[in-house]
């Protein structure tokens, strides 16, 4: 299938699946006569891992890792487990981190009265 029918298929853009290429995070596509990429289903497989794999917060770099676990039949699923928690590990770090920039902003907003006067206390605290 073409580039399009593999994007439809794996739900990664086009773009994204030629930066794949391009990065060597998936090998480049077979190339037709015509010069169009060709993809098998096993390429729109491992788009599909990527995409995954990705909406779960693996960076690019532990994807290529996972990728490499995934075709290595001999591996532990202790390190893939590993590598699951320390992305889950620094997702609560984030999601912490979030939260209380969200508590800020919402004690911010309360201490506004949003009103037509030009005193607010929110730009008072972003300029100290």
């Amino acid at each position: 299938m073409n580039i399009g029918g593999a994007s439809g298929a794996s739900g990664v853009s086009q773009r994204m699946i030629r930066h794949y290429e391009k990065i060597g995070l998936v090998p480049s596509a077979v190339r037709r006569d015509s010069g169009y990429r060709d993809y098998s289903d096993a390429d729109v497989h491992c788009l599909r891992f990527i995409a995954n794999a990705h909406d779960l917060g693996f960076p690019i770099e532990e994807i290529q890792k996972l990728l490499d676990l995934w075709s290595d039949r001999a591996r532990a699923s202790s390190e893939v487990k590993a590598l699951a928690e320390a992305r889950a590990a620094d997702l609560g770090r984030k999601a912490d981190a979030l939260n209380a920039m969200r508590e800020a902003l919402m004690g911010l907003a309360k201490s506004c009265d949003g009103n037509n006067r030009p005193e607010c206390p929110i730009l008072t605290h972003l300029a100290s």
